[in-house]
């Protein structure tokens, strides 16, 4: 690290890093009667930081090759960024109940801390880098889901969630380790050229996987997540399905297609699987809930075996693809954790069979809902559509045309119980539905933005192509 130059090629962390202290300095010279500012304050400072973010300061190598900075690697933080603004926004409400007032800056600092390693993790050029940014982003995370440390179930979600990374924290580590013992380095580079299909390698590789596996949520390494959603606070919830999962979305994709490469066969028979048993279990366990969050979390499940198709592409175009996705997943999905906040904030409820009728009450929440749950099922006109055509155009490049079958099949079914949200609050009667109430300003800027991307992702063409043509430079 010899000038400025280098300095700027981690301008992300450094900005994430900067803002967090900020937000604690500023915590501790506030009085306890003001404290709530902390709020708005740490709201602005991040937007100016996203919107920061976005000025390209070149390209490079740091550390010896532990850290790589691209354009890629610079636009997939840039989509973290915006989707961990949206779920500030959407926090303001939460964090102004008395309930949270002595520790609203923590809320903003641990979270600002975990996006420093999940960026680490994404430019990470050894597996050195990667797992220690991958336990800088897992470790806070157990806090966060217990943040609401006056109920016993936020409690419970913070201690499985500890336990449970620990163990995938530490299967993906002996994973690490066997690669190391058949590689004899943990550049990914050195690695690549070392890749063979030997069984110490492929034994490796399957740990590798099953540890990684736990972060996405992909069958049989899922088991955690309903019962963290469920517990945790609402918009860490929003954060774990939507942040922490894209953030290893990528990372994944870019170890398949740099380190795996010449194992391809090998790793595209394993996700393969993944794809049909996350796609399949996910939804049919997200026909049986009525808990929102709950509901919320079996969808991620089965978004994440629909993400898998795009890595299944490989190369320029599965990167793409699946950068493009995560891009509509983050508008979509926080548009549904947005109104689902909203109505838990003003009213306690949590439950599908709570927004009977919810339309005739608040409409617009309705109409957003009705966005997001159309998207999510891939419906026409809006981005999910887009995103799940280019996800089976992905794997379709490669021929797997029966998985895009089971894809399609699994689609189908998910239309099921995304509108059984729409028929319950558009069709389904009840004398006490959701009373109307206005949701605060930050709430209804992030809708809006939501809102805004569900349809811009889709329509703009020029997005994918962009994308495409950052994919095509690294792979």
């Amino acid at each position: 690290m010899n000038n400025f130059h280098d300095v700027l090629l981690m301008k992300h962390e450094l900005l994430l890093l900067i803002s967090a202290v900020i937000i604690l300095i500023a915590d501790i010279f506030r009085p306890d009667e003001k404290k709530p500012g902390i709020i708005n304050f740490s709201l602005i400072l991040f937007f100016v930081v996203t919107v920061v973010s976005f000025i390209p300061t070149g390209t490079g190598v740091l550390f010896g090759g532990s850290f790589e900075s691209s354009r890629l690697t610079d636009v997939m933080k840039d989509i973290l960024n915006i989707a961990v603004l949206i779920i500030f926004l959407q926090s303001e409400s939460y964090l102004r109940q008395k309930l949270n007032a002595e520790k609203i800056a923590e809320y903003f600092a641990v979270l600002l801390m975990l996006m420093v390693g999940m960026d680490y993790m994404i430019s990470s050029g050894d597996f050195l880098t990667f797992f220690i940014g991958l336990e800088t982003a897992s470790i806070p995370l157990a806090g966060m889901a217990a943040y609401d440390k006056y109920k016993s179930r936020s409690a419970e979600a913070g201690i499985k969630l500890i336990l449970l990374s620990a163990l995938s924290s530490g299967v993906l580590l002996f994973g690490i380790s066997m690669i190391y013992g058949a590689t004899g380095s943990i550049y990914f580079k050195d690695i690549a050229l070392k890749v063979t299909d030997s069984p110490l390698m492929i034994l490796g590789f399957i740990f590798f996987v099953s540890g990684i596996g736990f972060k996405l949520s992909l069958v049989p390494f899922h088991l955690w997540a309903a019962d963290v959603y469920e517990g945790a606070p609402v918009t860490v919830t929003a954060f774990l399905s939507v942040v922490s999962k894209g953030a290893a979305a990528f990372i994944f994709a870019i170890i398949l297609f740099t380190v795996f490469k010449n194992i391809v066969h090998i790793w595209e028979t394993a996700l393969y699987a993944l794809a049909v048993l996350t796609m399949t279990i996910g939804n049919l366990f997200a026909l049986r809930q009525d808990n929102i969050k709950r509901f919320l979390a079996f969808s991620s499940i089965a978004q994440a075996g629909y993400i898998i198709l795009g890595i299944m592409g490989t190369g320029a175009l599965g990167m793409t693809t699946l950068v493009y996705y995560i891009l509509v997943y983050v508008f979509t999905n926080l548009a549904a954790f947005g109104v689902a906040a909203a109505i838990s904030n003003a009213t306690g409820v949590e439950e599908i069979s709570g927004y009977k009728s919810l339309y005739s009450t608040n409409p617009k929440l309705s109409l957003l809902m009705m966005l997001s749950m159309f998207s999510l099922a891939g419906i026409p006109p809006v981005a999910g559509f887009f995103g799940k055509f280019f996800l089976f155009t992905s794997a379709g490049s490669q021929g797997y045309f029966i998985l895009i079958l089971i894809a399609v099949i699994n689609a189908t079914i998910s239309l099921y119980y995304y509108l059984r949200v729409v028929k319950a609050m558009f069709i389904d009667k009840t004398d006490t539905p959701v009373a109307a109430f206005k949701s605060s300003l930050p709430m209804r800027i992030s809708l809006v933005i939501c809102a805004l991307g569900i349809f811009a992702v889709g329509f703009l063409s020029g997005i994918f192509e962009y994308l495409m043509s950052l994919s095509s430079v690294v792979f």
